[in-house]
């Protein structure tokens, strides 16, 4: 099978379960948006996908391949992370000449262009790029690798409008060119939310769902107006969460939407990817 696999993984750290239990897959072919809070659970699987660190329990297969410890799988996966895994003191050009010794599907030709298109001066020391430029040069690794299967842990940190935007188009243009797996780890989801096709999101270390983007989007709606008649609509409604401002009260229903009371003072709309990833976290699921 043609897919990151995660089966029964779980990983404690002293008495906290980090993750407890998970089994989904990253299928061939899409791009993922790898959705969670802050201590959710993401970075941990993706250091145990990228054998960072292990699994207490359960196990990676990629492309039905082990993933732990397994040199068969290291031209298949790459995971762009948060963390500085580079020689500080090297120019930004011969860490490229290095990576390029070590992954045979790393296109150097390509990396300079990227870096050309975000004006990223590859004669400085990595040490003295800035925080975004130091994103930037990782986002420019993971476009340059051709290889099946590249994760990007919180890819556009310390990038400013432009440089967020570029790397949208220049992610999309690459997939359209090179259909591979993209999983895109990240609590900017409104970002994200007009590129990725399919949404995995996690929470406290279990994952809450897995579903296409377009199927999440009509799981359910939003109604807003004054409270009493928000609460009497939403009396025998699936509500995963409200917000209030004086008299006027929004709720985030789950389910088919009904018609709205005769001559009432409610309005009904889509309730937006952003929103669901909100309510669901707060109340622990569907």
């Amino acid at each position: 099978m043609n897919a990151i696999q995660i089966k029964n993984v779980t990983k404690r750290y002293k008495n906290v379960a980090a993750l407890h239990d998970v089994s989904f897959s990253f299928e061939s072919g899409k791009i993922y948006g790898f959705l969670g809070r802050n201590g959710a659970g993401k970075s941990t699987l993706i250091n145990i996908i990228a054998n960072r660190i292990f699994a207490d329990s359960g196990e990676i297969l990629i492309d039905d391949l082990p993933a732990k410890e397994n040199i068969k799988v290291h031209e298949k996966i790459f995971c762009m992370s948060e963390a500085d895994l580079y020689d500080a003191g090297l120019k930004v050009k011969d860490l490229f000449k290095w990576i390029n010794r070590f992954y045979d599907s790393f296109d150097l030709d390509k990396a300079f262009e990227i870096a050309g298109k975000f004006n990223l001066d590859t004669n400085k020391k990595f040490k003295a790029l800035s925080k975004g430029y130091q994103s930037i040069f990782k986002l420019t690794v993971a476009l340059s690798l051709m290889v099946p299967y590249v994760i990007f842990d919180e890819p556009v940190l310390g990038l400013d409008a432009n440089h967020r935007e570029l790397f949208y188009d220049l992610l999309l243009k690459d997939f359209q060119h090179n259909e591979r797996t993209i999983i895109i780890a990240t609590h900017l989801i409104e970002e994200v939310a007009n590129i990725i096709e399919e949404v995995v999101l996690i929470d406290q270390g279990k994952v809450l769902l897995q579903d296409h983007v377009s199927t999440l989007m009509e799981m359910g709606y939003s109604i807003y107006g004054p409270a009493k008649e928000v609460d009497a609509y939403c009396a025998d409604k699936n509500i995963i969460g409200y917000d209030e401002l004086g008299n006027l009260k929004i709720a985030y229903v789950l389910g088919e939407k009904t018609p709205l009371p005769k001559n009432s003072n409610l309005s009904a709309s889509a309730m937006n990817l952003q929103k669901l990833f909100v309510k669901l976290t707060e109340k622990g699921g569907i």
